[in-house]
């Protein structure tokens, strides 16, 4: 059922841009506002709204609407023109908001149809009022991460049993299952030695040896909402250069956190983290913005990067993972936490230590 509140908010920054009437093509961004998952293919799926909060979804007869959700439906069939019925509702000689999913060849009929429209990329319409959580999908968020924190603490055991990364990404999805969590954020990162060196890393057969960093990034959707955290351990011992980069790395992320508040920039919590690290001699090994903003997604607009000059506000949520990655030594460490801005500061939403922590072998 459609979200009376959002769509307010929506039509707000609407009118605030000066953008009229939006389309909204993407199925999360509709989900956010209707409470229902559709999925399209390569079939047009397009939600009409404009500023006076009047809203028409267009979908293809494949995809039924079985419910009542609050807004016009507008069913067609294949043999139907889907961007003709959308040109219909467009109030025409006026801008038209389009978001950066919505696929060109729509767009472009579009165009053709509604010559006297301007049109724009109105993404950041939506993709604002979704970074300031709600009540409702704050305490989501809180609870998606405690879950998170439970895992993280049955999935470290097992740095030190000898299973192939592939083999420990199988077992974190099995964690999660027991903690009834079906869907992860993201494939787990599970990287033992010089893998870990590698932010992305996929898994392979590589198994662990003693003295290895291992970087462990997961996350997983509770009620739809995504939780994210690394943690990096170490096999049965760590050396003291181990020990050297993954308290600088901590140090980071704690100064991260401190400047993630109202009022700041986004682009202040990468500076008080990357400033850190650089003034320790890493900079050139720190190769990715300090963190991003999550919710409905994973990785969703909005992120705690050198060039974000957006001002934090309460209610937002994002990560704060530095890391420095050292592959000619084989080196890896990130910590990562989740934080929900309040008005005088943050909450950190992981609270699983970042201590040092040695996994024994068995």
């Amino acid at each position: 059922m459609l979200d009376r509140s959002r769509l307010y908010r929506i039509t707000e920054k609407m009118r605030e841009k000066g953008i009229p009437q939006i389309i909204i093509s993407d199925s999360v961004s509709i989900f956010y506002l209707l409470g229902k998952r559709y999925y399209s293919g390569e079939r047009m799926l397009a939600l009409y709204v404009n500023e006076s909060g009047d809203c028409r979804l267009v979908i293809n007869r494949l995809t039924p609407v079985t419910e009542d959700l609050g807004v016009f439906v507008r069913s067609y069939d294949d043999v139907e023109d889907p961007v003709a019925i959308l040109a219909e509702y467009v109030e025409k000689g006026k801008p038209v908001g389009v978001d950066k999913t919505w696929p060109a060849m729509f767009l472009l009929r579009l165009q053709k149809l509604c010559p006297s429209c301007t049109f724009e990329n109105a993404s950041v319409i939506v993709d604002k009022v979704r970074q300031i959580k709600d009540k409702a999908e704050q305490e989501l968020m809180i609870e998606s991460s405690r879950i998170n924190d439970a895992v993280m603490a049955e999935v470290i055991p097992w740095a030190g049993r000898h299973l192939s990364e592939r083999e420990y990404e199988a077992k974190v999805r099995e964690i999660y299952r027991a903690h009834g969590i079906e869907r992860v954020s993201f494939p787990p990162i599970c990287a033992y030695g010089k893998d870990a060196a590698d932010p992305h890393h996929m898994g392979d057969g590589t198994r662990p040896k003693r003295g290895d960093c291992v970087v462990l990034d997961i996350g997983g959707f509770y009620r739809d909402y995504a939780s994210d955290m690394t943690r990096t351990v170490f096999v049965g011992e760590v050396s003291p250069r181990q020990r050297e980069i993954y308290n600088i790395v901590l140090e980071a992320n704690l100064r991260g956190i401190a400047a993630a508040k109202p009022g700041n920039r986004m682009k202040d919590v990468d500076a008080a983290a990357r400033s850190y690290i650089e003034e320790m001699g890493f900079g050139e090994y720190f190769i990715h913005r300090t963190g991003h903003s999550i919710g409905l997604e994973d990785h969703e607009p909005g992120d705690a990067g050198a060039l974000n000059d957006e001002v934090i506000e309460v209610g937002q949520c994002f990560s704060v993972e530095p890391g420095i990655y050292l592959p000619d030594e084989g080196i890896g460490v990130r910590i990562e936490d989740l934080v929900l801005i309040t008005e005088d500061g943050c909450r950190v939403l992981n609270s699983y230590p970042k201590d040092i922590i040695v996994v024994e072998e068995e």
